[in-house]
């Protein structure tokens, strides 16, 4: 079980885990002040240019600028060890409500109410209610950095699930290429993604189609992959390492965006597949059904 547990955590290798811990085992990252992690750099290469006309995709948010969206994320993870009956290790759904505009430091965004499919959890959303959070942008849209400030009064489990959710959100965000592009337009984005439990990540490869354009307002499908880095999980806390015996992971999307907001409009990008893992010191075989999900709209 500790095992199972442990593995759960590094579900997708990608720092989208789902819960597995009490709030005892969650290690506090922040609670009642801003916390900021860095993002690993993503780079975007032009396959196709597309149609004529061709211009540049470039971010450009007027001051003053207000958007208001809704961001939602799901992580399903079903694992079965040896021949024993699967668990559910899958963390709870979680519906943000936010607010976003500029600031100096790139997107800032104002949270409302967070919700969740969780009874308990979506009470410890409560008390998150009025936190902050906020993006950092390079010139091609990518985002270099993730902040958030949770309401003095947050409880931890609250912080950990709003993390979570914003690091799935992160590692699905769009990357445009440094070429004038036109409808049609195919280009691949390439990012490690990683989190603390698991430095050596994965590498995924998202490749990005410009299918509508109308002014500022994109459509984009996606199509994305993720593969491992090493041939072995780390475990944390010096627990040794587990050998990668299957590794599939693939997903798709559309997602519609506005060059002039700060954040997507609606779409959303879903990505699963199965792992498994072996126990070099025993005769253990961790099987993994992974499904994650991003999705943002009204």
């Amino acid at each position: 079980m500790v095992l199972a547990v442990t593995l759960s955590a590094l579900a997708v290798g990608c720092g989208e885990g789902p819960e597995a811990t009490s709030d005892a085992e969650v290690e506090p990252s922040g609670l009642g002040k801003e916390i900021t992690m860095p993002i690993a750099a993503a780079s975007a290469r032009l396959v196709s240019p597309g149609s004529q006309p061709r211009a540049p995709l470039r971010p450009a948010v007027a001051p003053g600028t207000s958007q208001q969206v809704t961001l939602r994320t799901d992580h399903h993870v079903e694992q079965q060890i040896n021949s024993q009956a699967a668990g559910n290790f899958s963390a709870p759904t979680v519906t943000i409500p936010l607010t976003a505009s500029l600031d100096h430091e790139g997107i800032a965004l104002a949270l409302g109410t967070a919700t969740s499919t969780d009874p308990d959890l979506a009470q410890q959303l409560l008390t998150a209610d009025g936190s902050h959070a906020g993006f950092e942008l390079g010139d091609n849209g990518a985002i270099t950095r993730f902040r958030l400030a949770t309401a003095p009064d947050s409880s931890e489990s609250a912080r950990a699930a709003l993390e979570r959710a914003f690091n799935q959100a992160v590692y699905n965000s769009l990357v445009f290429p440094n070429e004038p592009v036109g409808t049609g337009a195919v280009w691949t984005v390439r990012q490690q993604i990683s989190d603390d439990l698991e430095p050596n990540g994965a590498e995924q490869v998202t490749t990005a189609r410009l299918t509508g354009r109308t002014g500022n307002l994109l459509t984009i499908a996606l199509d994305v992959t993720q593969t491992p880095k090493s041939r072995a999980w780390k475990l944390p806390g010096n627990g040794g390492s587990l050998d990668i015996v299957g590794y599939a992971m693939h997903g798709t999307g559309t997602v519609t965006v506005d060059l002039g907001l700060p954040l997507p409009v609606s779409g959303s990008v879903t990505v699963l597949g199965n792992q498994s893992y072996r126990d070099p010191r025993a005769s253990v075989l961790l099987r993994q059904d992974v499904r994650t999900q991003v999705r943002w709209g009204r």
